[in-house]
């Protein structure tokens, strides 16, 4: 049995003009970009997209505003983690409404979880949900794991369609592989952008690279590689991937990663770079940093 998601998923960036302001034209060029490039769905309000940062109001226009963009031409997932139970079912109505095909849930932040209380906690919201669902395992951020046993007891729900895995431990990611035999329907995704090779070489099914709002081309070509069996040419695409990683060394703190994507499609005239607070775009220094990678890129 096939995966039901595979390829090259960026995480959107969620353009903004202001505070709770989306950059409207910045949005229609950023996924005119990313679909040109290729790209085999989209995953909104996800860590690149800044998610907790952003007004409930403006998670869901964004959400209907995408949704009318796309207009059916790639499936879109939602990300719909949260500290309130309620407002995640909430935000996957609305999700379900605008056309969404799945969902996207990491393990609540703030209050740690322990695996058995995350379990009952999954298994409580998923006969909320009206639609498929994907594990989101984030552990710098959220301080807990989707420890292998908790994904193994959640994949007996047929509704839990697969992981997004961005732990960036290998050793996790194959034994994740490995509950394949268990739901080979399941898709199992890597998160850090620099590793879809080695983990589609476990038996990955793609990556939700952020490198991809960039240059989404590079990335699917990089997966279609893969699925060809081409070494030469991932070897080739690895050195570019490789080299885009100096967009990650500019700042500081976890908010750099977004900072350097949203900084390169300013400057590539794609979308503003405003930030949700309490983050703010590269100063100058930063940006003529970033600017002078890029260019080397080119």
């Amino acid at each position: 049995m096939s995966p039901i998601l595979s390829g090259i998923i960026p995480p959107l960036v969620s353009p903004l003009r202001a505070r709770d302001e989306l950059d409207q034209k910045g949005l229609e060029r950023l996924i005119e970009h990313v679909l040109a490039g290729g790209v085999h769905g989209l995953f909104l309000l996800g860590t690149t997209g800044e998610a907790p940062s952003l007004s409930y109001r403006l998670r869901r226009e964004l959400i209907d505003r995408v949704a009318s963009l796309v207009a059916g031409r790639v499936p879109i997932l939602v990300g719909i983690t949260d500290t309130s139970f309620v407002e995640s079912v909430r935000l996957a109505e609305h999700a379900a409404n605008a056309g969404a095909k799945a969902l996207v849930l990491s393990t609540p932040y703030y209050f740690p979880a322990g695996q058995t209380e995350l379990t009952g906690y999954v298994e409580h919201l998923v006969p909320e949900l009206p639609l498929p669902l994907v594990l989101y395992n984030m552990p710098s951020l959220t301080k807990v794991w989707f420890e292998v046993e908790t994904l193994k007891k959640l994949s007996a729900i047929p509704q839990i369609i697969g992981l997004k895995d961005s732990s960036g431990d290998l050793g996790y990611f194959q034994n994740a592989i490995g509950l394949k035999k268990l739901r080979p329907d399941w898709s199992v995704m890597i998160g850090p952008e620099a590793k879809l090779p080695e983990a589609m070489r476990l038996g990955g099914d793609g990556g939700v690279a952020g490198g991809a709002n960039v240059f989404p081309r590079l990335f699917v070509e990089c997966y279609e590689a893969c699925v060809a069996g081409n070494q030469l040419r991932i070897d080739e695409l690895q050195t570019a991937i490789n080299a885009l990683q100096q967009i990650y060394e500019v700042g500081k703190y976890a908010s750099k990663y977004i900072k350097a994507t949203k900084c390169c499609l300013s400057l590539l005239g794609i979308c503003d770079d405003f930030m949700a607070e309490p983050f703010h775009r590269f100063r100058a220094p930063e940006r003529e940093r970033v600017r002078e990678i890029l260019e080397s890129l080119s």
